[in-house]
């Protein structure tokens, strides 16, 4: 895949207004809405659940909402969230006992599946469940909050990973998320990621549009 999705992450919106905030960095150019799901057990923060993404279908949002969770258990939120309008769901290997059953079931219920692997976990399990990926996403940094600093030695995973994806012959995408900026995406994008998860990059900005045309701008040189 060579062109570029750019989802802004409503961890780093105004929840205050995120109906709006989320209609705002849509038209700013943002190809979809990541929306990060956490328990406070499975990472040390305790965000959004299934009415959220609910309400932003009922706000009138139409763009693909790409859901990560960042929970203990996984299963039950799978159908939750797909019956609340969720596009993608994206899991991690530490969080399920059964890996490829829980990928089958994102599918189940009509949604694309994806595997995320924290900084320190390997790509082994990829191997083993890749025909049932349709996203891989990279954490470059330790998830649970944001606004933290980018792990440069995630850049030779990022490698590895396309080059896994690569040899597939598979239609996958290759996510990262954490400390993304217009500073470092090109590095990310040359490494092979393709879609790029972006909160307090965006969000902190006073103008969405000018952020995200100069993180096109990047990824185009």
């Amino acid at each position: 895949m060579s062109d570029y999705i750019i989802a802004p992450s409503l961890l780093s919106a105004d929840f205050a207004r995120l109906g709006e905030e989320a209609v705002n960095v849509l038209k700013a150019g943002g190809d979809m809405l990541h929306l990060d799901v956490m328990d406070n057990h499975y990472v040390p923060n305790l965000t959004v659940g299934p009415l959220v993404c609910e309400a932003l279908r009922k706000y009138g949002i139409k763009a693909p909402i790409d859901v990560h969770l960042m929970t203990r258990s996984v299963d039950s939120l799978i159908n939750d969230f797909a019956k609340a309008g969720a596009t993608n769901l994206t899991i991690h290997p530490e969080s399920t006992d059964h890996v490829d059953r829980s990928l089958s079931l994102i599918h189940k219920h009509g949604c694309k599946a994806g595997l995320a692997l924290n900084p320190a976990t390997t790509l082994d399990c990829l191997e083993y469940v890749i025909d049932k990926l349709d996203l891989i996403l990279i954490m470059s940094v330790n998830p649970g909050f944001g606004g933290q600093q980018f792990i440069p030695a995630i850049l030779e995973k990022v490698k590895k990973a396309r080059a896994l994806i690569d040899n597939s012959g598979k239609n996958i995408r290759l996510a990262i998320d954490g400390g993304i900026n217009a500073d470092n995406i090109h590095k990310v994008a040359e490494a092979g990621a393709d879609m790029f998860i972006m909160g307090s990059a965006i969000f902190t900005q006073p103008d969405y549009a000018k952020t995200i045309n100069t993180i096109r701008n990047e990824l185009n040189k």
